[in-house]
């Protein structure tokens, strides 16, 4: 009988989030452990590149399963909340809907956005901040990792995006580095298969490619 595999778990805001941001390190974990998502909103007032049948929320929803397809994911677990409307009076709401999750899984490891949500989006601060409301709960959870953007790419992405983009960090302030070049074209299928999504990803592409391919993390442990 083999073994049974880790458990690590993905929290996000919206699609697109785990492919924009850790997807690398996402499809290199789900080698290592049985990998989840979970995505608190499904991206229904985000702008689209495409002209759709089907509903923003609909089309958003299944761009996110064929990414983590693509990365390695088990399974993607939708909580329903309304992209744009994340703040702290949901904070306790969506921390049980998400417990409820990880109490059948038990991962050990949770991957989320930065506090600082990155670009500076309150729905992506708001989970970040519940995902450490979490971590400090459940004492299976044994480390929480935070997707950090560095100083570098921060300039690299301009001033084009929302009102304020945070200033990115130091390498002094990033704990741990990880190398995707050998998993970059499987990150990039991920990002693409964000259709709905392609003006965001163009861009993203394109203000990544002189920087190393790498992705970095703000952790905390538990002894």
């Amino acid at each position: 009988m083999k073994p049974k595999k880790k458990v690590a778990v993905g929290i996000f805001a919206h699609p697109d989030d785990e492919a924009f941001g850790p997807s690398g390190t996402i499809h290199k974990l789900a080698k290592e452990y049985d990998f989840y998502l979970i995505s608190v909103t499904k991206g229904e007032i985000g702008k689209s590149s495409i002209v759709g049948a089907k509903p923003l929320h609909e089309i958003r929803a299944d761009e996110l399963r064929e990414s983590a397809r693509i990365l390695g994911v088990k399974k993607v677990y939708f909580l329903g909340f309304k992209d744009g409307k994340l703040s702290n009076s949901l904070y306790h709401k969506i921390a049980e809907k998400i417990e409820k999750i990880l109490e059948k899984l038990k991962p050990e490891l949770i991957i989320t956005s930065n506090q600082n949500g990155g670009s500076g989006h309150i729905d992506h601060i708001t989970v970040s901040m519940v995902s450490s409301f979490i971590f400090e709960r459940q004492p299976y959870i044994k480390k929480i990792m935070y997707n950090a953007m560095t100083k570098e790419a921060r300039a690299a992405m301009g001033n084009t995006y929302f009102i304020y983009r945070p200033e990115g960090y130091d390498l002094a302030q990033i704990d741990e580095i990880i190398d995707v070049e050998d998993v970059w074209e499987t990150k990039l299928k991920a990002m693409q298969a964000h259709k709905s999504q392609k003006h965001d990803y163009e861009n993203i592409i394109k203000s990544r490619a002189n920087l190393p391919k790498k992705e970095y993390f703000q952790t905390r442990k538990k002894d």
